[in-house]
């Protein structure tokens, strides 16, 4: 197998794999992923990873492709995503491997399982731009993921999956959660109790005997409190879950040798899930009225019949009025951001019934955009792992995508252009659908059954490939479409450059 550079001029050989990969019995398509603008991480379908670096691509006087680490790694795989950073003044990639396993102890269900290996490769400190493993981590699940990518700075990893990942842990890090672990039981009591109103927040830590007010130290700020006893280390610390008034936080010391801290909320009537972000170690109390607020503003969801009222003018939605490409998966995906120092999920979001659909690389130095369904439309979202508010960010609407998509039962592949201006997908053999985005028209148009007039179409085009070989791969700029045959690479103009 050899790779070809992608100029629209006469195709170059820039790289080819070795020759004699069909000893291995269990080898899987040669796989690879561009890290960068230079850099290309590509898997040769053995279990063996290559780094490459490739220089600036796209250069009709580009050098050859040249190998800077390669090495095995185990059983075949395909490189699902990485990304080239710079850590430490040290360059690094960081890679994904995905690998379908058997599983011996699954008895009940398919017997294989999914494991995601997450391998960071970095530059020898020595100078001589030689390149080794610093770090191997392995998730596992039970499906294969729509979508995993490590985020740009490598600290990371975000995964939409129907089924739960999950860190493997070594024997060391198995000693280091014990230990924790019997740490937790020994402090059983919590830290700290806390209540609030619609206005206020108030905090009671129980004090040692020996604690005077002079031994008390509090820090307050919008967003932030600090609680220390003596010269300790802070009793309480960390980021509020939302603003509070600090010039009107007040404490006092309660005859029952009780620290009472009174904080007031800043936004008046929205109620705080959390105290501090993140800190489990406090204890929240609600009262009975707010109990039974909260239970009377659930009521109206709850019968004691299916269907109480049956000739209401809108009654309860039948399914059987769902046509069958509204039909959505019985298990709703999720998705998880990791932490890659700590190996715990920060984030996590049911989806329900938003489908996963297609993702794009929309910014080369963002993560990959992914697309879910929205009711009848496709939304494009874009990841930014360093805005933890604004994590996701809705950026463009495919009005309508999400119903039509659901039409086309033999759809293979979906894409869109980085530039949002289009749409497509492609069905196993053969068709490709582009649907635009809408766009003014030049001449007056009316709507024949309202009456109204027209002023956007959006249009819609179907491309016949000259082929009936099966498609393999298929991407989207904002100009061109590259569909990939098992013969062929077609290219389709959609929109005309500047």
């Amino acid at each position: 197998m050899c790779l070809q550079d992608t100029a629209l001029q006469k195709p170059r050989e820039v790289f080819r794999l070795p020759t004699d990969l069909t000893a291995c019995d269990n080898r899987l398509c040669a796989s690879m992923h561009f890290s960068s603008s230079t850099w290309v991480t590509l898997s040769d379908g053995t279990g063996r990873l290559y780094l490459i670096k490739s220089g600036k691509r796209g250069n009709s006087a580009s050098e050859k492709w040249e190998i800077v680490f390669n090495e095995e790694l185990g059983s075949p795989f395909i490189v699902a995503h990485s990304i080239s950073f710079i850590k430490s003044d040290a360059h690094s990639l960081a890679v994904l491997l995905l690998r379908v396993e058997k599983d011996d102890l699954d008895t009940k269900g398919s017997g294989f399982h999914v494991t995601l290996e997450w391998v960071t490769v970095a530059e020898r400190k020595e100078g001589d731009h030689t390149y080794e493993i610093i770090k191997r981590r392995v998730l596992q699940g039970k499906s294969v993921p729509h979508y995993a990518a490590i985020e740009p700075s490598g600290d990371g990893l975000m995964i939409v999956s129907h089924k739960p990942f999950t860190f493997m842990q070594s024997e060391s890090d198995k000693l280091e959660e014990n230990d924790d672990a019997k740490v937790s039981n020994e402090k059983k009591d919590p830290l700290y109790y806390w209540q609030q109103t619609e206005d206020d927040l108030t905090i009671t830590i129980h004090l040692p005997q020996d604690i005077t007010k002079d031994d008390i130290k509090i820090r307050f700020s919008p967003d932030n409190i600090c609680v220390t006893l003596k010269d300790q280390p802070p009793l309480m610390e960390g980021k509020l879950y939302s603003s509070v008034d600090h010039e009107s936080c007040t404490w006092v010391i309660k005859e029952d040798k009780s620290l009472e801290i009174s904080l007031i909320k800043k936004n008046e009537g929205s109620r705080w899930p959390e105290l501090i972000i993140g800190d489990t170690r406090g204890e929240f109390i609600m009262d009975p009225s707010q109990c039974s607020e909260i239970a009377e503003s659930l009521m109206h969801l709850t019968s004691e019949v299916m269907n109480p009222n049956p000739e209401k003018e809108n009654p309860p939605c039948n399914a059987q009025e769902l046509e069958e490409c509204d039909a959505f998966l019985e298990d709703g995906a999720s998705l998880c951001r990791f932490d890659g120092n700590t190996l715990k999920v920060t984030h996590i979001i049911n989806l329900g019934s938003n489908q996963y659909l297609f993702s794009v690389v929309v910014n080369p130095k963002e993560m990959p955009c992914f697309c879910l369904r929205h009711d009848v439309d496709a939304l494009l979202w874009q990841p930014h792992a360093d805005q933890p508010e604004n994590m996701w960010e809705h950026i463009a609407t495919f009005n309508a995508l999400g119903y039509v998509q659901a039409s086309k039962q033999d759809k293979k592949f979906m894409a869109c252009a980085p530039d949002y201006s289009y749409a497509a997908l492609c069905e196993c053999l053969r068709r490709v659908f582009i649907y635009r985005q809408p766009t003014p028209l030049a001449t007056v148009l009316y709507n024949r059954k309202e009456g109204r007039q027209v002023g956007q179409v959006a249009k819609q085009l179907v491309a016949t490939l000259e082929s009936n070989d099966p498609i393999l791969g298929f991407q989207a700029t904002s100009e061109r479409l590259f569909v990939l045959t098992t013969k062929t690479l077609f290219l389709i103009k959609v929109n005309c450059g500047n």
